[in-house]
């Protein structure tokens, strides 16, 4: 999908079309409606955080401005770019909309995430005819329909090439790569167009004087496998000359679910606890509510927390019960807490779960008689002292 994220937003705010949009920060920056009908829009101008860039439009990306990127260097590039907050509800929700139009077509999917799949076209009628162009531009026009929004599609012999072709006509592209395009197309790209060449892998290559994936493919193959290892080298070899025999993965058990938040400022866990508190039990219901939608529920939970040293700490806890229910997230993470030493200020939080159970092999599970309680409260981002001991 196009800048999916900001394509979806501008279905919403269609007076923001062909103007630089930021998607990032907290829902604290919600258009404003005026009296007159129009919004008054939050701009990068006068943001300071930390937050980051999740995605942004076309003509912020002109800018300079491109995700992963902080909010506060995206606002001296483009200090009038509109910025918006996530809103990842609505996002799902177009996520299933263009798969479903997708899978009425050409039901072998991959999932990718939220806004991406590869799809098998082998059994699709007529695909062949015309090396895939037609049945391409039908699911480009079935995801329009469904959703409003424009994608960009690469038919090609393997994932690798489908992969790097998607990328070479954004937006609203149609590509069609054979193997006789290897030379003309592929090979001038960077090295780091390769999905499985990442930031480190291509300044090493960059190092030995391999800058395009032409220069990788004309490599010999055991000196690449000299300088990269022997699975790495090969693999090297192969996918710069365009080869990849993997299939299409259509169904995987996650191995973990997690939320997490990156606060604006450093927060202290005696100083700020109603702050924490309502934040940390916001994340265990979204984790909650993650759970139940994908039909899972976890037998250990975990929390990660990040320090203004930047220092990293997470903990566990096994339940002899897998559980799903956000108050009981929310006691099995506080109990986390309470192992660590908060006297420190935190940057960010995260709540995770792993080792998940579909739901429905509970059902068969005898449910643990009920504790009684004389009176039921929430409990606080945790207890301690003025000086952060718990």
């Amino acid at each position: 999908m196009d800048a999916f994220y900001a394509s979806v937003e501008l279905l919403r705010y269609p007076d923001l079309r062909g103007h630089a949009v930021v998607i990032g920060g907290g829902r604290d920056r919600q258009p404003a409606l005026q009296p007159d009908g129009t919004r008054r829009y939050a701009t990068l101008r006068h943001y300071v955080g930390r937050g980051v860039v999740t995605t942004c439009t076309y003509e912020a990306r002109a800018l300079g401005v491109h995700s992963a990127m902080g909010l506060m260097k995206a606002a001296r590039l483009a200090p009038d770019a509109v910025l918006l907050p996530v809103d990842f509800d609505e996002y799902r929700l177009y996520s299933r909309r263009f798969k479903e139009a997708v899978q009425r077509i050409a039901p072998q999917i991959e999932d990718r995430g939220i806004d991406e799949i590869y799809i098998d076209l082998s059994e699709v009628p007529g695909a062949q005819q015309d090396a895939g162009a037609s049945a391409a531009r039908a699911l480009k026009d079935a995801v329009y329909d469904a959703t409003g929004l424009r994608c960009s599609i690469a038919v090609a012999p393997n994932k690798l090439l489908a992969k790097i072709g998607s990328e070479l006509d954004k937006p609203d592209g149609l590509t069609l790569l054979t193997e006789a395009d290897l030379t003309t197309r592929i090979w001038p790209l960077a090295a780091r167009k390769v999905n499985g060449i990442g930031p480190k892998a291509a300044e090493k290559l960059a190092g030995v004087g391999l800058h395009t994936i032409g220069d990788v493919a004309a490599a010999d193959p055991p000196w690449l496998i000299a300088h990269f290892g022997r699975s790495y080298g090969a693999w090297l070899h192969a996918a710069a000359h365009g080869r990849d025999e993997r299939d299409l993965v259509t169904h995987s058990e996650p191995k973990s679910i997690s939320r997490e938040t990156t606060f604006e400022r450093d927060l202290h866990a005696v100083h700020d606890r109603n702050t924490l508190s309502g934040l940390f039990t916001r994340l265990c219901e979204r984790l909650a509510s993650d759970l139940q939608r994908k039909g899972y529920a976890a037998q250990t939970l975990g929390i990660k927390l990040r320090f203004d040293d930047f220092k990293r700490v997470s903990r566990d806890v096994t339940l002899p019960t897998p559980i799903a229910d956000a108050r009981a997230i929310r006691r099995a993470a506080g109990s986390c807490l309470k192992r660590v030493d908060l006297s420190r200020r935190l940057r960010l939080i995260g709540v995770r779960a792993t080792g998940l159970v579909p739901s429905v092999a509970l059902l068969s599970v005898p449910t643990p008689a009920p504790i009684a309680h004389k009176r039921q409260v929430d409990l606080p981002f945790f207890s301690a002292s003025n000086d952060g001991t718990v």
